[in-house]
């Protein structure tokens, strides 16, 4: 099977990457040349759009910010849905809304196209190794046609139900990834501020019931003061905002959600954006004079 792949970004590029691997047929399309130069230099094909794209594929796959660039790649002009041949299936990898994935697999269904959504968890480090968690919404026999395809850059691949079911697997990983950084961020100041040797807290906390792989993939990075983004802070607001949307539709109470999410609206007005999510420690230093850093 042909693939194609649209959206080069920090996660993108290496699950591409990952593919070309395997030996599928990539042809790879983004707003961001060096990427696509980085990837045809490892045998993918390039196409001028996402309709040239699907114009040559089997599977297309997108991986991109932001609902509405999502719609426009799969739905606009010169967009997937005028280039896909009958059959084709749409993958959309990306953290978009259930609404949204629902309205644009209808969309694609009148015109004999296959969606699932399949957004992704676990970073940029597990993007590179190829072993994403990935969950899945859609139809069981498109699931299945298109598994080989998400094994090359998953590990843990679940069809969680139909239309919209993986988007909203998505919004939930992420209240659970966020708000425990923000947790994670308020201990660790705490301990800072107390004085203790915080390498050895995190040591002697992580093996017991407090331990995840949140804390494992985002403590060094802290006592590192590495804020390089693996999620950025302002792709994490637009998914909690995804996630309050919902929220609102179903009659949900999300406050400790709702909370993250200020504290990253005033991380993206100190102009702190593109810091990885970790970067959330900040907020509670400057509110209590401390720093988080390992011992010189």
């Amino acid at each position: 099977m042909k693939v194609g792949f649209i959206g080069l970004g920090i996660m993108g590029k290496p699950m591409a990457g990952n593919l070309l691997n395997k030996g599928y047929a990539v042809t790879v399309c983004d707003i961001h040349e060096d990427a696509v130069r980085q990837l045809t230099g490892q045998g993918a094909a390039s196409a001028v759009s996402p309709k040239a794209v699907a114009n040559v594929s089997d599977i297309i796959i997108t991986m991109l910010p932001n609902n509405e660039i999502v719609k426009s790649v799969i739905l606009g002009d010169g967009g997937i849905i005028h280039g896909a041949k009958p059959g084709a299936i749409v993958v959309d990898m990306s953290s978009t809304s259930p609404v949204v994935s629902r309205e644009i697999a209808a969309r694609l269904k009148e015109r004999g196209l296959h969606m699932l959504d399949a957004p992704v968890s676990g970073g940029e480090p597990k993007a590179i190794d190829g072993t994403l968690a990935i969950m899945a919404g859609g139809d069981e026999d498109v699931f299945q046609q298109v598994l080989p395809v998400l094994a090359c850059m998953g590990k843990d691949i679940t069809l969680v139900g139909g239309s919209g079911s993986g988007a909203t697997a998505k919004l939930a990983n992420q209240i659970i990834v966020n708000v425990n950084i923000a947790a994670m961020s308020e201990a660790f100041v705490l301990a800072a501020k107390a004085g203790i040797d915080l390498e050895k807290m995190y040591l002697a906390i992580r093996g017991g019931l407090a331990g995840s792989s949140v804390l494992d993939a985002k403590a060094p990075m802290i006592l590192e003061r590495n804020f390089q983004a693996g999620g950025r802070i302002d792709i994490n607001l637009k998914d909690l905002t995804n996630v309050m949307e919902t929220a609102e539709a179903i009659d949900v109470p999300l406050p400790l959600t709702s909370q993250v999410l200020e504290i990253f609206q005033t991380l993206k007005a100190e102009g702190k954006q593109a810091l990885d999510h970790c970067g959330i420690v900040q907020y509670y230093e400057k509110l209590a004079n401390a720093t988080v850093a390992k011992s010189e």
